[in-house]
């Protein structure tokens, strides 16, 4: 994943589905509320999905909407079809690249794979953006789950159809599944290796059982987030390969053209047979979506001040302070807004290559990260816009906070001996600076101890490995608008003798290096569901600390970390997850396999005055591409001719 700014975007999208068909939230945009709903905080939810038939699918079996549910509550049902948006993307997922495309299949590892291709595709079922974990029917009408959670039945709508007319059967799902396990990205292949049998029935029945070591988060992957293709049209196809042609699709678009490494547009298909079904009602209200390709931020700002992006989501502290002072702006043309965001913010910050020996001791990597300022960079630098993250679940009920409860403490004896004794403590916080720049001599010597401690030694100005060689650090990026940032901690480093330098290479150079763990630090940022998603061990698990393409960024390979992952995927209620989760999270806390960065919990929007949107956004998701529509009136009072 790149960074192209403050807030580093989601690398993977997990749980519940987007309303747009094929692709799912990146990195679970869920917050709070699947928690609280067992505290009495949220009111308690009348809908149970559980064993037996069923109109959706949930993880701990509680739906919002029932069976005859018109619409999903945040979209506007009769919202205006047409226009144009043009955009760039604020998430990616598996091959995409936010910065360049080469291909047109974004499910493999091979190649940058194209924004907006999941667009094109429909799925089993779709999520709703105000609720975690719930999905409900979009190409299947209904679910059949059995009394052990294994096995479930998709019973398909015989009018849905490829964009071509021909139906969509069950043969077509069963080869997506197929397809994807044996040649898709490993990220999505990994879990769906964890489907033990996938069968069609009939036409419009398959039936699929999960392997006895799945969770049920496997069959919510399976439902929402595989790409429904055409067997038909991929015979004599490779689907490992570069793909120059769209493939045939069956979702609310359609490719309409592209350009390599410039843009990618989208058409609504007209006479989609899944408009009118109530998850999608009131979505898909643009006739033409875009996305252009810029090789920085502020080239696509420029773009956006020009009118050639007509939607902006902002990123950057200081382009939001002091750059938005532009004529169409002024003069009421552009609108922006700080829309309020109750999503986990995920974990973000330099992730060790632990896979390299001179981050192998964690005594270093507590050393190294003790020095960055954070109070000073985000007073100097980013305006003072965000908060300090301290925990890989920050923003959300899973965050270990102050010293284990009884039940957290419980998890964790009975890996005594095995983590960090200082997981048994207070979860591990980042010391605070005064922001000033010239309180870190006490904090420099205790970075210099921990690292003597661990071998190192000085040697006039250098810090030297208990090798002997110079301690070197080269951080990894495609794009230079996190430079700053970078140098900020940079020189913190060079106080402490290690020679630190910013790298910015080519997309394809980066993400090949980054499928390759060939680099020493680089930023990422993940989020996880609230709910257990055995998805988890991509972060953390030994498993995926080796697999090209992996989002183990860090290389954690731990027994201990693979058992509490064992325990969150295998929680069946809310305060068991919570509990192993917390756990989990004190853990790698101790273990220290990250410079933690910050987090925000608002959206920084902006737009060209020609859009509607509902008054209220649903919790879960950005909710632009899904609910907005163009306003006519407003577009001819602006002169465009979107």
């Amino acid at each position: 994943m790149t960074s192209d700014s403050e807030t580093q975007q989601a690398i993977i999208g997990r749980g519940a589905a987007s309303a747009l068909p094929g692709t799912r939230r990146a990195v679970l945009k869920a917050g709070a509320a699947l928690l609280l709903a067992g505290t009495g905080l949220f009111p308690a939810r009348p809908v149970q999905a559980g064993a037996g038939r069923s109109h959706g699918l949930s993880f701990f079996g509680d739906l919002k909407y029932p069976a005859d549910f018109p619409h999903f509550d945040y979209v506007v049902p009769d919202a205006p079809k047409g226009g144009t948006i043009v955009l760039q993307t604020s998430s990616w997922l598996y091959n995409q690249n936010p910065i360049t495309f080469n291909t047109l299949n974004n499910y493999v590892l091979q190649g940058d794979g194209a924004l907006g291709m999941g667009m094109t595709f429909t799925t089993l079922m779709a999520g709703a953006l105000d609720e975690p974990d719930s999905l409900y029917p979009a190409l299947a009408r209904e679910i059949e789950v059995s009394e052990d959670a294994r096995t479930y039945r998709f019973f398909l709508r015989p009018e849905a159809t490829f964009h071509d007319g021909s139906p969509i059967t069950a043969t077509d799902v069963v080869f997506s599944v197929e397809t994807l396990r044996r040649d898709g990205h490993p990220n999505i292949a990994m879990e769906l290796g964890l489907v033990a049998e996938i069968a069609a029935e009939d036409p419009h029945t398959v039936r699929a059982v999960l392997a006895e070591t799945a969770s049920k988060s496997v069959a919510l992957t399976l439902a929402a987030g595989v790409p429904i293709f055409s067997a038909t049209w991929w015979q004599g196809r490779d689907f490992r390969g570069a793909l120059s042609t769209p493939p045939l699709g069956s979702g609310a678009y359609k490719v309409r053209d592209f350009s390599f490494g410039r843009s990618i547009s989208f058409d609504r298909v007209t006479g989609w047979w899944g408009a009118d079904l109530p998850a999608f009602r009131g979505a898909y209200n643009f006739d033409v979506v875009r996305y252009d390709y810029y090789r920085d931020r502020v080239a696509s700002f420029e773009a956006f001040k020009k009118g050639d992006l007509t939607f902006r989501e902002e990123f950057t502290s200081r382009i939001w302070a002091r750059d938005y002072d532009f004529p169409a702006l002024n003069e009421g043309k552009v609108k922006r807004d700080e829309v309020p965001d109750g999503t986990p913010a995920g974990g973000q910050g330099w992730y060790f290559n632990m896979r390299r020996p001179k981050f192998s001791d964690p005594r270093v990597r507590e050393a190294l990260a003790m020095v960055f300022d954070f109070e000073w960079a985000n007073k100097t630098i980013m305006f003072g816009s965000y908060q300090r993250s301290h925990s890989f679940f920050e923003n959300s009920p899973l965050k270990a906070v102050g010293t284990p409860g009884p039940e957290e403490l419980a998890i964790l004896e009975r890996f005594r001996g095995r983590i960090p004794d200082a997981a048994f403590g207070e979860a591990f916080v980042p010391a605070a600076s005064d922001g000033t720049g010239r309180d870190r001599r006490p904090v420099l010597q205790a970075a210099n101890e921990l690292l003597v401690a661990a071998g190192c030694r000085r040697e006039g100005r250098r810090m030297l490995l208990p090798s002997g060689e110079p301690f070197t650090i080269e951080f990894l990026d495609d794009d230079n608008s996190f430079e700053a940032h970078h140098n900020a901690f940079i020189r913190g480093l060079e106080l402490l003798g290690v020679t630190a330098t910013y790298r910015v290479v080519d997309a394809a150079q980066y993400n090949s290096r980054k499928r390759d763990f060939d680099y020493d630090m680089l930023v990422g940022r993940f989020s996880t569901p609230l709910y257990p998603d055995g998805f988890i061990r991509q972060f953390f698990g030994s498993a995926s600390a080796a697999q090209p393409g992996s989002y183990n960024l860090a290389g954690v390979a731990d027994p201990a970390v693979d058992e509490l992952l064992t325990l969150i995927v295998e929680a069946t209620t809310r305060d068991d997850f919570t509990h192993a989760t917390r756990a989990l999270d004190r853990v790698l806390r101790a273990m220290h396999v990250w410079v933690p960065q910050w987090y925000k919990a608002t959206n920084w929007f902006a737009w060209w005055d020609v859009y509607g949107r509902p008054p209220v956004k649903p919790p879960y998701g950005r909710a632009v591409l899904e609910t907005w529509w163009l306003d006519r009136p407003k577009a001819e009072a602006l002169g465009r001719g979107l």
